[in-house]
């Protein structure tokens, strides 16, 4: 049976990335230019600044990714590429430079949403794991609960109603002096801290019970920092790093697990940018060990955005007939579950 070769486009934020995927499941390249130095001058994502990247490193990250894979565009069966959500003028310089390929090498071109990209990375390392399964999304944007029914085939059983835990990480790090990017460096600091320094509170939503809410304890540590600095007392920033990290990473935990029970689930799975969070890691590994479910994680840098997972989002969506026309357009707040 002939080898399925597909070239995947991802520049839904601050990387640019390609890749070239065979058969879903094996990564032929995974080149990927991130903006970050560029971004954390201004303590975040400036999104004009994100395009304009975008479309000068492009053509070399998809040339480098084809030369490092060993192939061509002529020996390609699809393009795969990120339509949303994301920031609408990032999105579309991956999405018009996809386009153009497709339409100049008569190629079938294969939209592929975001966080279906994220869950997808567990297939590149894990070749045992197949649908069904429960899955954690935990990103910058995104904080949901879903199961993943089949390939490309989501049922939501809990999502964030304000603050993602990235988003969280962000705002929590940029208070306490970190700077951009938060959660790698809250991670960092959190390891040097005590956990159980401070207790922050636990969002709990009585009417969802696998809902999250992020604001009340981002608020707590803004307040715990206000109330200090008022005193004129010393803030150990380790402890209080440490501890905000538990109290997200708890609830994340709890929920998954409750989950689980109810909708008996034995295959865990977690993806997203805070995927690659060690305590994170560490607590869903012990969890699911007492409770004898089978654990799954993609590797740090899978979890956060590159072109491979997108790949292999998009050999599913293509062996299952998903097409995209030229008109083709970025949707910078799609919904998982929308096509």
């Amino acid at each position: 049976m002939k080898d399925t070769l597909i070239l995947a486009i991802e520049s839904s934020c601050d990387e640019t990335a390609a890749s070239v995927v065979k058969n879903g499941r094996t990564i032929l390249s995974n080149v990927i230019s991130s903006q970050i130095a560029l971004h954390t001058l201004y303590g975040g994502v400036v999104p004009e600044i994100a395009s304009r990247k975008h479309i000068e490193k492009i053509n070399q990250v998809i040339k480098e990714a084809l030369k490092e894979a060993g192939v061509t565009l002529d020996d390609l069966d699809a393009i795969g590429v990120t339509y949303g959500p994301g920031l609408v003028g990032a999105l579309l310089v991956g999405v018009a430079e996809a386009k153009a390929i497709a339409y100049a090498k008569k190629l079938p071109l294969v939209g592929v949403h975001h966080i279906e990209g994220h869950v997808s990375a567990n297939y590149i390392e894990h070749p045992d794991l197949e649908p069904p399964f429960l899955c954690l999304i935990v990103s910058g944007g995104h904080t949901h609960l879903v199961i993943v029914k089949d390939y490309g085939e989501f049922e939501i059983l809990g999502r964030t109603r304000d603050d993602a835990a990235g988003e969280a990480f962000d705002k929590v790090a940029r208070a306490i002096g970190l700077g951009y990017p938060g959660g790698p460096k809250v991670d960092k600091l959190a390891r040097e801290g005590n956990p159980d320094a401070i207790v922050f509170p636990k969002g709990k939503l009585g009417d969802c019970p696998y809902d999250f809410s992020f604001s009340g304890v981002k608020s707590a540590v803004l307040n715990y920092i206000n109330n200090a600095q008022m005193k004129g007392e010393e803030i150990n920033r380790a402890d209080l790093a440490a501890s905000f990290q538990k109290s997200v990473v708890d609830v994340l935990v709890e929920h998954t697990m409750l989950a689980a029970k109810d909708y008996h689930m034995d295959k865990i799975a977690i993806a997203g940018g805070v995927a690659s969070n060690g305590a994170l890691r560490e607590a869903m590994t012990r969890a699911c060990e007492k409770r004898g479910y089978k654990f799954y994680r993609p590797s740090p840098i899978f979890c956060t955005d590159n072109a491979a997972m997108i790949g292999v989002a998009a050999y599913y969506e293509y062996i299952k007939g998903t097409r995209h026309g030229w008109d083709l357009n970025a949707v910078p707040n799609l919904k998982l579950g929308e096509r």
